[in-house]
C-alpha cells in the first residue's frame, strides 16, 4: 500500500471542507470568510425589496444580475454570498456554484445589524483583494450608499482607492454598468452603531 502525500491539513483547509459538506437550515445563509464559516439569519423585507430595485435597474441585456451566488476570492480562504453579483453576460459559461470574483464587475451588499463590521470591513478588504472593480455597500440604517472604487493591494491590507458616499435621495452613478442608480425608493431601517471601520 502507497501512501498519498495529499498536503498539510490545515486549519484553512478543514474549514473550506466543512463549509462544503455543511447543512444550512432553511431561512438561513452561510458564507465563508477568510476561514470563518458565517452563518446569518434571513433578510429584512427593506433589505429584499432595496436588492430587487438594484436588480431592476441594471439592464438584463447586457449584464447577468445573480442572488445567492457564491463567489470564489483568488488568494483568499474565503466564498462569500454578496446580496448581488454582477457580470457581464457571457463572462462565465457552463454550471457550477463559485464564480472566480475577477469576472464579476459589481457587488452589492445591504448593511443589517448583525452585518454591518463585515460589509464595512471584511468584505470590503476582502473584494478589494479579488480585484472587484466596484463595491456598493447599501446601507438602509445610515440611509446612504458607499462606491468603492480601483481596487489595490493584496490580504486583508487590500482596499479601495476610491470612495464615494451618496444619500437616500440622490443617484448613483455606476458608471462601469452605464446606470445611474435611482435611490429614492428605497427603505430605511433604525440605525445602529458601527464596532469597527466606517
Amino acid at each position: 500500500m502507497t501512501a498519498v502525500d495529499e498536503g498539510p491539513i490545515t486549519r484553512a483547509t478543514r474549514a473550506a471542507k466543512t463549509f462544503e459538506d455543511l447543512e444550512v437550515p432553511e431561512g438561513y445563509k452561510a458564507e465563508l470568510l477568510r476561514g470563518d464559516i458565517v452563518m446569518t439569519a434571513g433578510s429584512d423585507r427593506v433589505h429584499n425589496r432595496i436588492v430587487e430595485s438594484v436588480q431592476d435597474q441594471i439592464p438584463h441585456r447586457s449584464w447577468n444580475r445573480l442572488q445567492t451566488q457564491d463567489i470564489a476570492i483568488p488568494g483568499e480562504d474565503s466564498e462569500p454570498q454578496p446580496d448581488l453579483v454582477v457580470l457581464e453576460r457571457g463572462a462565465v459559461k457552463g454550471p457550477g456554484r463559485l464564480i472566480s470574483a475577477p469576472a464579476v464587475t459589481l457587488l452589492l451588499e445591504v448593511v443589517s445589524k448583525t452585518s454591518v463590521d463585515r460589509d464595512y470591513g471584511e468584505k470590503r478588504s476582502m473584494y478589494a483583494a479579488g480585484k472587484v472593480p466596484a463595491y456598493l455597500i447599501i446601507d438602509p440604517m445610515e440611509q446612504q450608499c458607499v462606491l468603492l472604487t480601483e481596487p489595490a493591494g493584496s490580504g486583508e491590507a487590500a482596499d479601495y482607492r476610491v470612495e464615494r458616499t451618496t444619500k437616500f435621495g440622490d443617484p448613483v452613478p455606476l458608471d462601469l454598468l452605464g446606470v445611474e442608480l435611482d435611490t429614492s425608493k428605497f427603505g430605511t431601517l433604525p440605525p445602529v452603531r458601527r464596532h469597527r471601520r466606517p
